[in-house]
């Protein structure tokens, strides 16, 4: 039984591909920071679908959270999902130092050294791979969110450009407004975001499963958003400010 190992487990997208692996038959190890309900969804998964689903509690913005993380990588795992993440409600120029250096740690350092610790296990298998959550932010240069998305999808390709075995990938994932606790956790107002930009979290999860299936190196799901990030690469940087202020950060 192949495994899965999942940051962000607990919600929105981390949970998603926690459902839909252990649907696959992943045996699954959920990362997150909140101890007890990391019990409990690893209980639920177990429950509803007879995998083995362990618990292991991390920050991965902490040295001895990615430590403990990178320990058990080394062990083997067949998947590794980075999707553990989070935004800021204030503007760029607001937001503390401190709480932006906690998003790079998390959003990049953790991505890098984790993605570096199960790797070397996943070629030595010759199947298996990565896939690291973006975001179509990355696309547009707006803040250190967005920019520490930007290095995500750069630093996914790149790899996803070296590996040689044919069945191992690296894939970043560069989602739009997805429906789940993130703009409520980071106190986001989203009443300007229209209906038709929202995306399901299983849908999405659906997507990026077929795409990583298919070698695709940097999946964005849904066709919307595919306009979207590929008119955004040719927009001026003032418009997409503008529009950014009217629907939502």
């Amino acid at each position: 039984m192949p495994t899965a190992l999942i940051t962000g487990a607990t919600a929105g997208l981390g949970a998603a591909f926690a459902r839909r692996l252990a649907a696959d038959g992943f045996s699954l190890v959920l990362v997150a920071r909140d101890g007890k309900r990391l019990d409990a969804t690893a209980r639920t998964l177990h429950r509803r679908y007879g995998v083995r689903a362990d618990a292991l509690a991390a920050d991965l913005s902490d040295e001895k959270g990615v430590a403990a993380v990178e320990d058990r990588l080394g062990e083997g795992v067949d998947l590794l999902v980075n999707n553990a993440g989070f935004a800021h409600g204030g503007e760029a120029l607001e937001v503390p130092v401190a709480e932006e250096v906690t998003m790079l740690r998390v959003h990049c350092e953790a991505v890098l050294r984790l993605t570096l610790a199960a790797l070397p296990g996943i070629r030595a298998r010759g199947r298996g791979g990565v896939i690291n959550v973006a975001s179509v932010a990355a696309f547009i240069a707006d803040s250190t969110y967005s920019a520490s998305k930007a290095w995500v999808v750069n630093f996914s390709a790149g790899l996803a450009a070296k590996v040689p075995e044919p069945r191992v990938r690296v894939m970043a994932l560069c989602p739009g407004f997805v429906r789940t606790e993130f703009h409520e956790r980071a106190s986001i107002d989203t009443s300007g975001i229209p209906d038709f930009l929202w995306l399901s979290a299983d849908r999405v999860v659906d997507a990026a499963m077929r795409d990583f299936a298919r070698g695709v190196t940097v999946s964005v799901p849904d066709a919307r958003y595919k306009v979207i990030s590929a008119v955004a690469r040719h927009v001026p940087l003032g418009v997409i400010d503008r529009v950014s202020s009217l629907i939502g950060r």
